[in-house]
């Protein structure tokens, strides 16, 4: 069985700081990137960051560059999300996703360019 399990998430305060952890198990293949995208309430998934083994480097969403560090290994198949400067604007549901196909015209800020995805972990951001 294929799957990606994140943890680490949980209710912070503004201001705050969180670190996920995504960790892939079983068949779950993240040979080409690991990413993570996010949900909020009543708003579309959208692309938070994105790490690459094919050379394709790191990635961030602009509403994140400064506040968010990505981190990961191949070999264990986990990745990491260090977010600082936490708020309202970070309140959501965030997903672990990996992509295990090199694809021609691969985007790492596509969520559907990923073949796995976690479950989510919440990070509600409030006082």
């Amino acid at each position: 069985q294929a799957q990606l399990v994140e943890s680490g998430g949980g209710l912070v305060q503004p201001g705050g700081s969180l670190r996920l952890s995504c960790a892939a198990s079983g068949r779950a293949a993240t040979n080409i990137a690991m990413g993570w995208f996010r949900r909020a309430p009543g708003k579309e998934r959208e692309f938070v960051s994105a790490i690459s083994w094919s050379g394709a480097g790191i990635h961030y969403a602009n509403s994140v560059k400064g506040r968010f560090t990505i981190s990961g290994d191949n070999a264990k198949k986990t990745t990491n999300l260090q977010m600082n400067g936490l708020g309202p604007d970070t309140s959501a549901v965030y997903y672990c996703a990996a992509i295990a196909y090199l694809a021609t015209g691969m985007d790492l800020g596509g969520a559907l360019d990923y073949d796995y995805w976690g479950q989510g972990t919440p990070v509600p951001v409030s006082s």
